[in-house]
């Protein structure tokens, strides 16, 4: 059994957290992010402690007191520091350009790729073969990176594709006559 809930989240300076009836909002100096309040938890908040506490009698209340907690401590440290994913395209030819708000990607395929982004992900291309995807929600950022890896994911036999900075792919061996 995990005993993550036990551990307050701590605010630093500058971040303030706001607690309604339904929903949590959490306020720093990169921004603001809010999240639906679990029916199964509560949250306390002691100066700049919070603490999360499974209701008594709640079905899966202690699982899900530790879940609001490793969220509400994502959503401060996203509005603190921020997050930020890095991708690396391999093969060749392949080429990554950001303008603005959109991702222009060009994967071997006969039509180039865009990819628009969503409110409050920003995009950075230091290289043509790079990609950072940073904003202050950690799903977000999570769920955009995995999208453009999705339009052409690492190939078992050369390698070529979009990855993650850290990814390690495993190639097969090719066919033998």
């Amino acid at each position: 059994m995990s005993r993550v809930a036990k551990y307050p989240v701590v605010l630093p300076k500058g971040v303030e957290a706001t607690l309604g009836q339904t929903e949590i909002s959490i306020k720093g100096p990169l921004g603001t992010l809010k999240q639906f309040m679990l029916p199964a938890v509560s949250v306390e908040q002691d100066g700049d402690k919070l603490q999360c506490k499974a209701v008594a009698g709640a079905p899966n209340g202690g699982a899900m007191s530790g879940t609001m907690r490793a969220l509400l401590n994502n959503m401060v440290a996203g509005v603190t520091k921020g997050f930020e994913k890095k991708l690396t395209l391999i093969g060749v030819g392949y080429r990554a350009q950001a303008q603005g708000d959109k991702l222009n990607l060009s994967l071997g395929f006969s039509h180039p790729v865009v990819h628009q982004m969503p409110a409050g992900i920003k995009v950075e291309t230091p290289t043509q073969t790079e990609v950072l995807i940073k904003g202050i929600d950690k799903q977000q950022v999570g769920q955009v990176a995995a999208e453009v890896r999705a339009y052409r994911s690492p190939e078992p036999y050369k390698g070529k594709g979009v990855r993650y900075a850290d990814e390690k792919v495993a190639l097969k061996e090719t066919k033998k006559k």
